[in-house]
């Protein structure tokens, strides 16, 4: 909605209708994934030594109130309950840790944060093109309505084209979301991981490894789809 209004324009009830139906793909496909690094963040923090005997931890765990009654809403409540914890869990981590570990964690920690940023901007490129397909798909249908049959039939397979190139594109979003951008969130929250360094070292390299190589399998995929539709489409205005 917000992108709605920022654009100064009417949106068709098809437009509204495909928006509403990749938002639906998108939620399904994060909740799980979403709920699972929760998990995993808080039994990390429950086992932590020091980290688990925090004020704010222990308050966390014990409210058992609705949160929209207090004056923060809830947005607000869980990111201050974040920022105290990712605080006090750099504090640990960095406060036991000299000379080369230390400068390797930093760097890493803060390498691992810039990279996280950048792929949540590609992620969000690659959602804006299929949003902007969706606007162009159903210019070029209506433009269709008015004109004679044979342009008609050009102009709406055009559009067909731009629809499925937009599920594509939507795809592909939702996989870098996936398989990116999640394990690098995952690492910034793996704060313990990070202690022990030489494991950690082996860990974190294994699934770099095995996350960026599903995720090139799967760019590769899409881009071949998306050649496939554009060939099949010039393919069928040579033969006509």
């Amino acid at each position: 909605m917000q992108k709605q209004g920022e654009s100064g324009r009417s949106m068709t009830k098809e437009e509204f209708a495909k928006m509403k139906q990749d938002l639906e793909a998108e939620y399904l496909a994060v909740s799980p994934k979403t709920v699972w690094s929760h998990e995993v963040f808080l039994q990390q923090l429950s086992s932590h030594s020091v980290l688990s005997k925090g004020h704010s931890f222990h308050v966390f765990l014990e409210y058992d109130q609705n949160l929209s009654v207090r004056r923060k809403n809830a947005k607000e409540i869980f990111g201050g309950f974040f920022k105290s914890v990712v605080k006090s869990a750099d504090e640990v981590l960095f406060a036991g840790v000299k000379g080369q570990e230390n400068n390797f964690l930093i760097n890493y920690h803060n390498r691992i944060k810039d990279s996280c940023v950048k792929a949540d901007k590609m992620t969000r490129s690659h959602k804006n093109v299929a949003d902007g397909r969706i606007y162009t798909a159903a210019c070029l249908h209506n433009l269709a309505l008015g004109k004679p049959t044979v342009i008609k039939k050009y102009l709406l397979k055009v559009a067909e084209l731009f629809e499925k190139l937009r599920k594509v594109e939507g795809q592909v979003s939702s996989d870098e979301d996936l398989t990116l951008t999640e394990l690098l969130l995952y690492y910034i929250l793996n704060i313990e991981a990070a202690k022990r360094t030489d494991k950690f070292k082996w860990k974190r390299v294994a699934a770099f490894r095995k996350n960026l190589i599903e995720m090139s399998e799967l760019e590769i995929k899409h881009a071949r789809n998306s050649v496939s539709l554009l060939q099949s489409c010039i393919d069928l205005f040579k033969n006509n």
